[in-house]
């Protein structure tokens, strides 16, 4: 009895150093590991790279060699040259170009990788402040977050087929000179075309429904330059 717990007492030893010996390696392992510097060399630039035109869009190296297990001779040369600037220099840094394979759209096709014009929110940034069109109607404002957020609607559900995704082509739709009865009915067509695709009392409230949601009209617009001019001049006063 006496062997038997000493043999007891022996291997509840041996089981213990073992056991306290792979923590200690496990814990040393995972210091190694977190003071491992960052290579850039082969993972690429750590910090995203964000586009200011044709408009604003974010890439992160990160995400496609440490994530996806790509290779930086994956993409450079043969699809984006290594120089700053280089891409942007072509001209062709569209989405047109990416839904002919040039580019992103090289692996972002819908086989390879989420198609380009799919996920929108990967790369890019929804405006943070309303919208307010003062052409053809003055004003009509548009909060992109209602939309997003609490209507949970995904960029493309508007940008791939209503909207074109270009600053002043609602603007452009104005039709001066009309008569009042034409310019009403050219409005109507507006409205259909455009926010009556969701607005039609089925999918969301019908657009002559709630008119002041979003015609906030010339008092309103006046009232949120006077806002928004106070605010940068707030804003200016705390920078300084």
């Amino acid at each position: 009895m006496i062997t038997n717990k000493a043999s007891t007492v022996s291997l509840t030893a041996m089981t213990t150093f073992f056991s306290a010996s792979l923590v200690a390696a496990l814990f040393s392992a995972n210091i190694s590991m977190a003071a491992e510097p960052y290579d850039a060399d082969r993972y690429g630039p750590q910090e995203p790279i964000i586009w200011a035109t044709p408009t604003k869009a974010i890439f992160t190296h990160t995400t496609h060699t440490m994530d996806a297990g790509l290779a930086c001779d994956s993409c450079h040369e043969d699809i984006f040259p290594m120089e700053q600037g280089g891409t942007a220099k072509n001209g062709d840094f569209t989405m047109k170009s990416f839904k002919e394979g040039k580019y992103c759209g090289t692996c972002h096709d819908g086989s390879t990788a989420f198609e380009s014009s799919t996920q929108c929110g990967s790369c890019h940034f929804a405006p943070e402040a309303p919208i307010v069109f003062t052409s053809p109607v003055k004003a009509v404002a548009f909060d992109h977050s209602i939309h997003l957020q609490k209507g949970k609607v995904a960029c493309e559900t508007c940008h791939k087929e209503v909207f074109a995704m270009k600053k002043g082509s609602i603007e452009g739709a104005e039709q001066p000179g009309l008569t009042a009865g034409d310019k009403r009915k050219h409005l109507e067509q507006l409205h259909n075309k455009y926010c009556g695709t969701c607005h039609d009392s089925s999918q969301a409230f019908g657009y002559l429904t709630r008119c002041t949601v979003c015609h906030i009209g010339a008092k309103g617009y006046d009232a949120q330059q006077s806002s928004s001019l106070k605010k940068d001049k707030d804003t200016g006063k705390n920078n300084h």
